[in-house]
């Protein structure tokens, strides 16, 4: 065994975003990719002496990753690694394993719910000492690494043997192999009433649990039907597979379709869940009714009390800019704080570890708590589950109340995908020109009230983050959002986020694309969107 220093140059286009950095998997197995930027990371946050965890969804490529990190982390002098059997960890378990043992961060291998495979999308991200994503400042610097690397260090020696829980030695570094699963369930436990849960599915509630060939399928299968007492068989796809299966393992109507189908189909169970590639995200589906995540956010943010790790009730709600104005309400209601942050979990870090917040979430499926510093899809399938358990209600009977009480927040999300980077900035750079000039303009019959692009003030610790999206806020509380975003690996893809507000006692129950028709033809009509990119119709709608 030999300790290696290799010589390499600097890689362009290795700058990692909210989520880390995100390439497709031949680029990070090319020369010294990989290692290019895990020496970034390590000569960034340092390495000597110091403990990390170590884990990823299991996607292609991701066993050999972790032996790479390995014997990198071993080069550079860290003392200890945490690493999930398999080298397979949750990212929410992660985050949880980081918090636990007080490590000084970790190394996650994941490309969220992006698809995996020889050809698809592999990432790396680093994890702070909280548990919760590397902020800007840290990013930057690690990309400003990238671009004047020369070396990085390697020890030259077997594998680890990632299938054997226990300790072991590469040189002179402790890697002690643990069981993805156990420390998580324990945690889930301590949260949530078991028991209760466990006496309604013994009472013949059904649920079918989506894991989409994913990483929380072993998860599911512990938690919900070894311990809760769900049937067997109620987790499908809950086999990690390096492709996914094939699927595309984002929890939403679209690529859900299977669950969808059958929560609206013939006697469908009582509830429906799926989550993703990592394990972050969730869908919740009742029988008949589909639970938007701004909705599911507003709901959990009411009746988290319901739980005993939140029995003496929140401190605050956190949600990100584009998610609806749901959980507002229902901050208002019960005298909490409330925060409207950039998009990407790392803002509210800040927020959640200063007490300020106890839940939080953002429109793309990721919702959670101050249980760990990451979204967690099967937290929140777990609080629901408590939730149906106490008030011994369905979904649609609860999505209901909510409705009648707080108010519904019609809402939707179109993605329109891989479009040519320079025409989305081309259409987002004429649609900000023209925002001072918006306000007091009629379209659709709806007055603009006021149009910006968000910018957030933390208040915490005074950082600004500028240009986050563009806003187009009418009088009657309709609101259009518009975004790129960074989570794919080609080209752009354009988020518009489009909310309309019905107060009630009528018009509670109408389709959500049927309400929001007046504020989708104002946003096409803003944005020029056919114009810029040659689309009239989004890939996906949630």
């Amino acid at each position: 065994m030999t300790k290696l220093t290799i010589a390499t140059q600097p890689i362009a286009g290795q700058k990692p975003g909210t989520s880390g950095l995100r390439k497709k998997t031949p680029v990070f197995m090319g020369p010294h990719y990989l290692e290019n930027f895990v020496q970034a990371i390590f000569d960034v946050v340092g390495c000597a002496g110091k403990t990390f965890v170590l884990g990823g969804d299991g996607r292609y490529f991701n066993d050999r990753a972790a032996q790479v990190i390995l014997r990198m982390a071993a080069a550079n002098g860290a003392a200890r690694v945490i690493v999930g059997q398999g080298a397979v960890l949750s990212t929410p378990a992660a985050s949880h394993l980081i918090r636990l043992n007080k490590t000084d961060g970790g190394i996650i291998m994941s490309a969220s719910h992006n698809p995996g495979g020889p050809k698809e999308d592999f990432g790396v991200k680093f994890n702070m000492p909280n548990g919760g994503p590397a902020p800007e400042g840290v990013t930057e610097a690690m990309y400003k690494r990238t671009t004047e690397i020369s070396e990085y260090h390697i020890w030259e020696s077997q594998d680890v043997d990632l299938g054997k829980i226990g300790r072991q030695s590469l040189g002179g570094m402790i890697v002690e192999v643990v069981d993805p699963v156990t420390d998580y369930a324990m945690l889930m436990e301590s949260l949530f009433d078991f028991k209760a849960i466990a006496a309604m599915f013994s009472g013949g509630f059904r649920m079918r649990m989506d894991s989409m060939c994913a990483v929380t399928g072993p998860y599911a299968v512990e938690i919900l039907e070894n311990r809760l007492g769900a049937a067997k068989g109620t987790v499908v796809n809950a086999v990690p597979l390096p492709d996914f299966g094939g699927m595309h393992p984002d929890p939403n109507p679209t690529w859900a379709h299977a669950l969808m189908d059958e929560m609206f189909g013939q006697n469908p169970p009582d509830f429906g869940a799926a989550s993703d590639g990592d394990g972050d995200r969730n869908m919740v589906v009742g029988a008949g009714i589909y639970v938007s995540p701004s909705d599911s956010l507003a709901v959990l943010a009411a009746n988290a009390h319901l739980a005993p790790g939140y029995a003496k009730g929140i401190a605050g709600v956190a949600r990100s800019m584009p998610t609806s104005a749901a959980a507002d309400r229902v901050a208002k209601a019960m005298g909490l704080e409330c925060f409207e942050t950039p998009t990407g979990w790392k803002f509210f870090g800040n927020l959640l570890d200063a007490g300020r917040v106890t839940i939080c979430g953002e429109e793309s499926f990721g919702t959670g708590s101050d249980h760990v510093r990451e979204k967690d899809g099967l937290w929140a399938v777990l609080l629901w589950l408590n939730i149906l358990a106490v008030r011994k209600q369905s979904v649609a009977q609860i999505l209901a109340e909510h409705w009648a009480k707080f108010g519904r927040n019609y809402y939707s999300r179109h993605d329109f995908e891989a479009i040519e980077t320079a025409k989305a900035d081309a259409m987002m750079a004429e649609l900000r020109g023209s925002l001072a000039g918006l306000a007091g303009r009629e379209i659709e019959g709806m007055q603009i009230a006021a149009a910006d692009d968000f910018a957030y003030t933390d208040p915490v610790d005074g950082s600004v983050s500028k240009a986050q999206g563009v806003r187009i806020m009418f009088a009657d509380g309709s609101r259009i959002v518009l975004r790129l975003s960074g989570t794919g690996t080609e080209g752009a893809t354009l988020r518009l986020y489009l909310e309309r507000y019905s107060a009630g006692p009528q018009g509670l129950d109408l389709d959500p694309q049927q309400a929001l028709a007046p504020v989708i033809r104002a946003a096409h009509t803003l944005a020029a969107i056919a114009t810029h990119t040659g689309r009239s119709e989004p890939d996906v709608i949630t």
